[in-house]
């Protein structure tokens, strides 16, 4: 079995290429921190290369940043390549099956949608109702669900 699941934070923004054939893939590098200190009391982390093929790899190219914090699901990749110089490198990186966004999108949803051009229902978020003054006084031990 090969399976990995990392969380952690990007440490650049995400890479965006695309194959001759025109398949997309992005790749970014993933800082996970590990569960224990040094000697000196600090924490380490691990820098684990991960890439992300098709329409995940456009969909975290457009949504994530340097700092956004996500969770990994995928396998271990082992490959041998021969660098610009001749040289022959070997590289271990984890191809990504999912990738969870855990915070700091780049893109937030709009709170307001101008109403001169929708092009697509999906893109309208709707406006939240003011809320109309209680008549009865709060209490600090409510719970704040419906009645």
């Amino acid at each position: 079995m090969n399976r990995i699941i990392l969380i952690g934070n990007l440490t650049r923004d995400p890479e965006l290429r695309y194959t001759p054939e025109g398949t997309s893939v992005a790749s970014f590098t993933v800082a996970v921190n590990r569960s224990f200190v040094n000697r000196e009391g600090e924490r380490e982390a691990d820098f684990i290369p991960v890439v992300v093929w098709q329409k995940r790899a456009e969909t975290c190219t457009e949504y994530l940043m340097k700092g956004s914090q996500v969770a990994v699901d995928g396998r271990l990749q082992v490959r041998n390549y021969e660098d610009k110089d001749g040289i022959r490198r070997r590289v271990a990186e984890v191809v990504a099956y999912r990738v969870e966004f855990l915070q700091r999108l780049k893109k937030q949803p709009s709170l307001e949608v101008p109403e001169e051009k929708v092009e697509n229902e999906i893109d309208k978020v709707p406006s939240p109702e003011p809320e109309e003054p209680s008549s009865k006084p709060e209490e600090k031990d409510d719970i704040p669900f419906g009645e």
